[in-house]
């Protein structure tokens, strides 16, 4: 028997902060074998969703991402993650990406070269070493962690286009894969990853990949509710974004979002869209979809849910999809 691609699902910063605890627990009752929670200005906070998460599970893994590599300091950064790593041992991975610091007027000269710095020096600190001197982006003065995780944490990052995924190939463990990520986007970034990867003699890195999901009754009815969700996120990154761009989509996007933005984007949007950027339909359909995921190279599928129906997808995830995949 076909061994069951693994599961996870997001927790997103819609939620609010108080019932983070509930529903990583019921995740981990259904048999989900990872829970995602993630750091996107300006919902939850990060660190203390992936705390609350922890704290409500006892086996599963809790993945935080993505942490942006330039909105605190690094030296902080590495002092958090070992906090939860120390208090919650072999169950915490973390992510690093650019993220919207363009927001706090924080616009680092080189995005490389601040996300090289952030993983070496996060790396460094959770090993218990000193880090002094100056980076690219920030100053260590005789800096070191005094608890450091006995077990290490899986480092990954959060990156789309070519030259970051071959960054993060080289010096990550992983890169977790975003939100339209289709089966087509993950074989081309696939090629990217693996180039990294022999530059520095790395022979595994996990590709765990965030999917928009919905289990409904039909595929008509479950594309119909993910359609403006999915507009929303072709809006936020644009015509040129590389995910989309794996499917020639650039035009057409353009052209709808100067016609009306993301309103006129969710009315042009074709079913064909949908099915490739997302997963839709009734058990059989999204248990399709996450097995062409698999294939594509995603190391684990983490769902992500409509806002507000977190627990229900949880639900028919378990209950509907999860018997499929086991008896496959």
């Amino acid at each position: 028997m076909a061994s069951v691609p693994a599961l996870g699902i997001l927790i997103g910063t819609s939620t609010p902060s108080g019932q983070v605890a509930a529903l990583a627990a019921h995740a981990e009752q259904h048999g989900f074998s990872e829970v995602w929670v993630a750091e996107e200005y300006f919902g939850y906070g990060g660190f203390v969703a992936t705390s609350l998460a922890l704290a409500a599970t006892k086996r599963t893994r809790v993945g935080l991402g993505i942490v942006s590599a330039t909105g605190r300091h690094l030296a902080v950064t590495a002092m958090e993650i070992a906090s939860l790593a120390t208090a919650f041992p072999g169950r915490l991975t973390v992510a690093v990406g650019h993220g919207p610091t363009w927001r706090l007027g924080l616009r680092p000269a080189s995005l490389l070269r601040s996300l090289e710095e952030a993983v070496a020096a996060i790396r460094q600190l959770l090993a218990g070493d000193e880090v002094d001197g100056a980076g690219a982006q920030f100053a260590f003065h005789h800096v070191k962690l005094p608890h450091v995780p006995e077990k290490p944490v899986p480092l990954l990052t959060g990156v789309m286009r070519p030259r970051s995924l071959e960054l993060s190939g080289r010096i990550a463990d992983g890169t977790v894969m975003s939100v339209l990520a289709g089966t087509r986007y993950l074989e081309q970034s696939a090629v990217h990853i693996r180039r990294g990867m022999r530059q520095a003699d790395r022979t595994e890195h996990a590709m765990p990949t965030y999917v928009l999901c919905h289990v409904g009754d039909g595929k008509a009815e479950a594309r119909t509710a993910l359609r403006p969700l999915v507009a929303y996120y072709l809006g936020r990154l644009g015509a040129g974004n590389p995910l989309s761009a794996a499917y020639g989509y650039g035009p057409a996007i353009a052209a709808a979002l100067a016609q009306g933005g993301h309103q006129a984007l969710a009315r042009e949007i074709p079913d064909s869209w949908i099915d490739a950027l997302a997963i839709a339909g009734d058990a059989q359909d999204v248990a399709r979809g996450v097995l062409a995921y698999a294939a594509a190279g995603a190391t684990s599928i983490i769902a992500v849910p409509l806002p507000g129906q977190t627990k229900e997808q949880i639900d028919r995830l378990a209950n509907e999809v999860l018997p499929i995949l086991r008896s496959g």
